[in-house]
């Protein structure tokens, strides 16, 4: 079962309630088993999945339109709350135009040119997409306006696919290069030529961009699956999500969702639009164990970070190949995207999303607030500019 199948019912049974409070509230220690962070956020309202930092400082957060009352999918924080962002009218779900206004947005992200970039599924509770929808946003943090808006074609990110996360390397080519994992559909990796606008498929349905057969995990005391109402119990399927690059832009890591498996391919193979699928496939490296991870992150020492969705943990992968624990922390709940910032420090979304309605049987059993956390790992970001 895709996320599209089991998360659409979060459409229909989410209650929006939304509960009084502060939106955002200043950075305060926090109780942790293992290491240290600090609350930057609390969000009250809709749940977030992505966050970036602009080389300023400025935060960016993002809402997916999965069922919450979501006036906004972007935001940027200011004065002490989110604030929609570049501004109200282009966040307003709109129908009739679904190239002009953002439908759904899983990922913000600011490149190495200190832009942002919008990552737009097009599919507001996974219900499907239509061309227009589906898109990648650039905005100039100076100016604060949109300055280039990719649309996806069908072929490319069919109605069922979930453009997930996206890394940018803008040396590749004549204005740069994206990567995008589609957790949805038949899973891989989407590549997008940034001067041209041109993107296409690669890895579409490799095993290494698939979910684990029969995948169980263990969080908060107990297995993981679909648990619709008066239905039952299925094997939670999610695959290629988590994206990083090296800090030297010759390979993508990427993992699925539903796994504990790590893999990375050669950007130059996927790059190239002439390659053939068996040519990319071939640059592919099993890198071994991982923990359970939603989004990936890389610094410029060449580590790269996860959370530990079974433990409640931020980790750290080492060049070598060995894991340590950063921190750990009842409410490091569902760890979704993490970001690298240029105060050397790695922030962080928490959740709860296993804690939605579809995961058990139909009760929403999230609470408030949800987090966004940093902590200090003494490296900057990648930038591939």
């Amino acid at each position: 079962m895709k996320r599209r199948t089991f998360l659409t019912a979060t459409t229909a049974s989410l209650a929006a309630t939304q509960l009084a409070g502060p939106a955002y509230a200043s950075a305060s220690p926090s109780r942790s088993t293992a290491g240290h962070y600090e609350v930057v956020a609390r969000f009250w309202d809709a749940m977030p999945t992505g966050v970036t930092v602009s080389r300023r400082g400025r935060i960016f957060v993002n809402f997916p339109r999965w069922g919450d009352d979501v006036p906004f999918t972007v935001a940027e924080l200011r004065g002490g709350k989110p604030v929609a962002y570049p501004n109200a009218e282009v966040n307003r779900q709109d129908a009739s135009d679904l190239a002009g206004h953002f439908q759904s947005v899983q990922s913000v992200v600011v490149d190495g040119a200190d832009r942002l970039w919008i990552l737009d599924t097009g599919s507001p509770g996974f219900a499907g997409s239509s061309y227009g929808g589906p898109k990648l946003v650039a905005v100039d943090l100076r100016t604060d306006r949109i300055v280039r808006t990719i649309l996806f074609p069908p072929d490319v990110v069919p109605a069922n696919s979930y453009p997930n996360d996206v890394r940018f390397d803008l040396r590749r080519g004549a204005q740069g290069t994206a990567f995008i994992t589609d957790s949805g559909g038949s899973n891989g990796i989407i590549v997008v030529d940034l001067a041209t606008g041109r993107s296409w498929r690669r890895l579409t349905g490799h095993p290494s961009a698939l979910p684990d057969a029969q995948f169980l995990p263990v969080i908060e005391g107990e297995p993981f699956m679909v648990r619709p109402a008066g239905g039952e119990p299925t094997y939670y399927e999610t695959g290629s999500d988590g994206i990083a690059l090296s800090a030297d832009g010759t390979r993508l890591y990427y993992c699925p969702l539903s796994s504990r498996r790590l893999h990375s391919v050669s950007t130059e193979a996927l790059a190239d639009p002439d390659a053939t699928d068996a040519e990319v496939a071939a640059t592919v490296e099993d890198l071994g164990f991982k923990p359970m991870a939603d989004g990936l992150e890389s610094d410029d020492k060449g580590r790269l970070y996860g959370g530990d969705l079974e433990h409640n943990a931020i980790w750290r992968r080492s060049p070598n190949g060995t894991y340590r624990t950063l921190a750990q922390g009842r409410d490091l709940l569902w760890v979704d995207t993490l970001s690298v910032a240029s105060d050397r420090h790695l922030y962080a979304i928490a959740n709860q999303l296993n804690r939605l309605s579809p995961f058990h049987e139909g009760k929403d059993l999230r609470r408030k607030p949800y987090l966004l956390v940093r902590l200090p790992i003494d490296a900057g970001p990648v930038r591939l500019a």
